[in-house]
């Protein structure tokens, strides 16, 4: 098994014991972003459309750094910390993810970290 961390300052720094992401056997699998903005590591201001919207953008660093992009996603798992925020998070997430339209799960979860509403993980081709 060939396995590459993948590491981005496009993205925030790990709040944990995790890596951004890790490459392997041709696939790239995220670790959960939330809407941290990269330089200063604190949660944006707004709803779940603005930290839905800076979720992407993380994963988007992510992805680059790794040599894929979206339209290379093939599984999306979307938490979110109410139900009542799915079709507002679903309006920005077509916007990146609506032309390639990967599997999905979409579940509601009590907490996430930092308070945020909205936590993304991708698996990608690379």
């Amino acid at each position: 098994m060939n396995r590459e961390v993948v590491s981005t300052d496009a993205a925030p720094k790990a709040i944990g014991p995790y890596e951004q992401g890790i490459k392997v056997n041709g696939f790239l699998f995220t670790s959960g972003q939330i809407a941290l903005e990269p330089k200063s590591g604190n949660l944006i201001d707004g709803g779940i459309g603005e930290q839905t919207r800076q979720v992407f953008e993380n994963l988007k660093g992510v992805l680059g750094a790794a040599g894929s992009s979206l339209d290379r996603v093939v599984k999306a798992n979307v938490f979110l910390k109410s139900m009542g925020d799915f079709s507002a998070m679903n309006q920005v997430y077509e916007e990146f993810l609506g032309k390639s339209k990967p599997a999905r799960t979409t579940v509601a979860i009590s907490e996430l970290p930092k308070g945020a509403l909205v936590e993304i993980d991708l698996i990608a081709l690379t």
